[in-house]
């Protein structure tokens, strides 16, 4: 079977939609003659960003915020929507501006993540800021965000909490820890 032919998606059509996400339901057939029904969400608007800002070369700022999907605070790294004219690089420094009041004289884009590709379209893109200064933009929070110095080297450490459960930023920090050490 040849996976250079895409499956044919022969219509789909919208079951749902809020202000942040369509869901849809397409009806795909493979190569082999198979069809099936998915469901897939898509995003409303852009692409994030998630930053991994490094205060110096030993350590990252990540924040401790509240998330709702999991109802609890969880510890993960500055994130947010890449709004519409941005470039990837811009959208990293605002949102690291407004989260943990720094900006980056050094921005390099790393790679997308997708999480469940089989069902949502979002994508994340990493970005390591370096060379960091004192920058703070109005917070889009509805709270104090707390920032949380940790050590690159006790990565490890973090998976010990019940706080630290976020993928991408378990990928991101995975990355950046093969990238700098």
């Amino acid at each position: 079977m040849s996976r250079n032919n895409k499956p044919h998606i022969h219509n789909s059509s919208t079951v749902a939609e809020t202000e942040y996400f369509r869901i849809e339901r397409a009806e795909i057939s493979f190569s082999n003659g198979e069809r099936r029904e998915y469901e897939r969400l898509f995003s409303r608007g852009q692409d994030a960003v998630m930053v991994v800002p490094m205060l110096n070369r030993e350590t990252v700022l990540l924040i401790r915020e509240y998330a709702v999907g999991t109802e609890k605070y969880e510890i993960v790294l500055p994130k947010g929507s890449i709004e519409q004219g941005e470039t990837i690089l811009e959208a990293a420094n605002r949102e690291i501006m407004e989260e943990i009041g720094y900006g980056a004289n050094k921005l390099e884009f790393i790679k997308s993540l997708t999480i469940v590709p089989g069902y949502i379209s979002h994508r994340t893109n990493i970005v390591l800021a370096e060379d960091l200064y004192e920058k703070r933009l109005e917070p889009d929070e509805p709270e104090d965000i707390e920032i949380i110095p940790w050590r690159i080297a006790d990565f490890k450490l973090l998976f010990e909490r019940d706080d630290f459960t976020e993928s991408r930023t378990i990928a991101a920090l995975s990355i950046i820890k093969e990238i700098l050490i």
